[in-house]
């Protein structure tokens, strides 16, 4: 396991008044990767500038500007986030959405039947006896 310590004392990150924040489940629930690079940078960029309820309202040319990309690409890249429920849009404003919530666990539990039939190809695999 890598051991943590900070390597630039002098710049540690403090929250500012003007503060965003980026869910760890873009992350870890694998969000990020149904993104292509420009819809990425649309998305981090939304983020960053939206307000408490997720709002922001740039126009397409301070976008394309921003961003360096062409209209279609910036038309492409918000679909995109449209798409895959990140974003909604609806000119001018664009809304960064809450990711979804992670289904329950109880909705992922095997039956007893597909538990022990689990267990047993574990077991197996494993060279034990069932």
């Amino acid at each position: 396991m890598t051991l943590k310590r900070v390597l630039c004392p002098q710049r540690i990150r403090q929250i500012p008044p003007q503060f965003s924040w980026v869910d760890h489940r873009l992350v870890r629930e694998r969000y990020i990767e149904r993104c292509d690079h420009p819809a990425a940078a649309l998305y981090l960029f939304l983020v960053t500038v939206a307000d408490v309820e997720g709002l922001s309202y740039y126009s397409d040319a301070a976008l394309t500007r921003r961003l360096s990309m062409s209209a279609a690409r910036l038309s492409q890249a918000r679909s995109d986030l449209v798409r895959h429920g990140l974003i909604a849009y609806q000119r001018p404003l664009y809304q960064v959405l809450a990711l979804d919530v992670p289904q329950p666990v109880a909705a992922r539990e095997l039956d007893a039947e597909a538990s022990r039939l689990r267990i047993g190809q574990l077991r197996a695999a494993l060279g034990r006896a069932p």
